[in-house]
C-alpha cells in the first residue's frame, strides 16, 4: 500500500509539472493579449509598455520565465505575483479557498442526499411512474446549463430582481465568521443550482449500477439465506453499486475545489473560480497558472484518495 501511494504521489507531481508547462505554452507562447499593454492603459506609450514588460520579467526568454516560475513553486511554493495588482497569487487563492470549500461542500451534500435515494428507489421500482418521473426530471436537469439555471433561479427567487423575494441575490456572500445565517442563505441558491446537474447524473448512475448489481449471483445467495430485502439492497447491492459513484465523486469534488467558474461568476461569489475567470479576462499569467495548478492538485489528490478508498469499498481490490 505504501509503495503504491508513494508511486502515485510521484506520478501526481510529474503531472503537475506537465500541466504547468501546458498552461504556460497556451497563455504565453500562443497569440494572446499582452499583459503589459493591459496594465499600461489605453493611452500608454511604447516606452511605458516596454518598461512594464521589463518590470514584470516578460522581456526574458520564455524558458527563463518558466524556469523561474517552476523553481519558485518547487523551492518556496511561490506562485508568483499578479500582473494586475502585484499581490501574491498564493495569498489570493488561499483567501478565496474557504469560499470555494463552502460552495463545494454544500453542493456535494445536497446532490448526494438527493441522488442516492432517488437512484435506489428508481432501481427497485423499475418502469414505475415514480421511476419514469424521476429519470425524466434528471434528464432535464442534466441538459440545463449551470449558468441558465443560475439566471432562472435569480429571476425567480432573489430579493433584488426575483419574482418571489425569498433569498439573497448575486454578490451577497457573507463569510461564516461574520454571520452564519447570512452565509447559509447566500449560498443556498448556488448550492441548489450547482447540485442540480450532479444530482441528476448521480441518480441515473446509482440506478444503472444498482440494477446491474441486483442481478449478480451473490445477491441471489443473500436472498436465499433469508435476509430482508432492505438488508440485501443496502448492505450488499448498494455497497457494490457505489464504487463507480465514489470515483466520479472524487473527480467532481477535485474539479469544484479548483473553482466552480460558472456558478461563482453567475452569483458573483468571490471564490477561486471567479478569480480564475477574472485572471483569464485580464491575461494575468501568474494567476492563471496558479489557479490551474491548484485545480490540478485537487483532482490528482482526489484520485489518489479514491484509489485508496476502493480497498475498503470493494474487497476484490488489492494493491
Amino acid at each position: 500500500m505504501l509503495r503504491y501511494v508513494v508511486r502515485r504521489i510521484v506520478w501526481g507531481a510529474f503531472l503537475l509539472v506537465v500541466v504547468s508547462a501546458l498552461t504556460f505554452v497556451i497563455f504565453t507562447v500562443f497569440p494572446s493579449a499582452d499583459p503589459a499593454a493591459l496594465r499600461a492603459g489605453r493611452q500608454a506609450t511604447p516606452e511605458l509598455i516596454a518598461q512594464i514588460r521589463h518590470n514584470l520579467g516578460l522581456d526574458k526568454p520564455l524558458y527563463t520565465q518558466y524556469w523561474l516560475f517552476l523553481k519558485g513553486i518547487v523551492l518556496h511554493f511561490d506562485l508568483g505575483y499578479s500582473y494586475q495588482n502585484s499581490v501574491s497569487v498564493e495569498s489570493q487563492i488561499f483567501t478565496r479557498l474557504p469560499v470555494t470549500l463552502s460552495l463545494t461542500a454544500g453542493a456535494f451534500v445536497i446532490w448526494m442526499v438527493v441522488a442516492i435515494p432517488i437512484g435506489v428507489i428508481s432501481a427497485i421500482r423499475r418502469r414505475s411512474l415514480l421511476d419514469r418521473a424521476t429519470m425524466g426530471a434528471a434528464l432535464v436537469a442534466i441538459s440545463a446549463p449551470v449558468y441558465f439555471l443560475g439566471l432562472i433561479a435569480l429571476f425567480l427567487f432573489s430579493n433584488d430582481i426575483g419574482v418571489v423575494h425569498l433569498l439573497p441575490g448575486a454578490g451577497s456572500y457573507t463569510p461564516f465568521s461574520v454571520s452564519p445565517w447570512r452565509w447559509f442563505t447566500a449560498l443556498l441558491m448556488p448550492w441548489c443550482v450547482l447540485a442540480a446537474a450532479f444530482a441528476a447524473f448521480y441518480a441515473r448512475m446509482v440506478r444503472g449500477n444498482l440494477i446491474d448489481t441486483m442481478g449478480e449471483d451473490y445477491i441471489r445467495t443473500a436472498r436465499a439465506k433469508g435476509l430482508s430485502e432492505r438488508r440485501v439492497v443496502g448492505r450488499h447491492g448498494l455497497r457494490a453499486a457505489l464504487t463507480p459513484v465514489v470515483t466520479m465523486a472524487g473527480l467532481d469534488i477535485g474539479i469544484l475545489l479548483g473553482g466552480a467558474i460558472l456558478t461563482e461568476t453567475v452569483f458573483n461569489i468571490p471564490g477561486i473560480g471567479r478569480y480564475a475567470y477574472d485572471s483569464i479576462i485580464n491575461s494575468d499569467l501568474p494567476a492563471i497558472e496558479g489557479t490551474v495548478l491548484f485545480g490540478a492538485f485537487f483532482i490528482i489528490a482526489a484520485n489518489i484518495f479514491v484509489d485508496i478508498l476502493y480497498a475498503f469499498l470493494d474487497p476484490r481490490v488489492r494493491y
